[in-house]
């Protein structure tokens, strides 16, 4: 069966629009979060070691720049953000496994 040009082109763009350009792999990013040790130190609602990661979304709500300000705490560590253990860089991730990441922190509720 054809389907007229048009059709087909309203049925493509329907699918492209319907998913976000930029979809947040939550698994993958749970994954990589096990795998780099963030878990050694935070937990997803209370604080371990360092805060939860519900704590650090609630921070960052309505900051325009939270994913680039995360990911750099990430690549370089930080200390002082959150009392007086310093969190250690992790120098080795990749920019986009430090965008997933950060991208990740942000979205979880407590």
């Amino acid at each position: 069966m054809r389907f007229p040009l048009s059709l087909s082109v309203a049925i493509g763009a329907a699918a492209l629009l319907g998913a976000p350009a930029h979809a947040l792999d939550a698994a993958a990013a749970v994954e990589l979060a096990k795998a780099s040790g963030c878990y050694s130190c935070h937990a997803n609602a209370e604080k371990v070691v360092g805060p939860a990661f519900a704590t650090i979304a609630e921070r960052y709500a309505g900051d325009k720049d939270a994913a680039a300000t995360l990911a750099q705490s990430i690549q370089n560590g930080s200390k002082g953000k959150y009392g007086r253990i310093p969190m250690p860089p992790h120098a080795s991730l990749s920019p986009s496994d430090l965008k997933l990441l950060s991208a990740w922190v942000l979205t979880i509720k407590p």
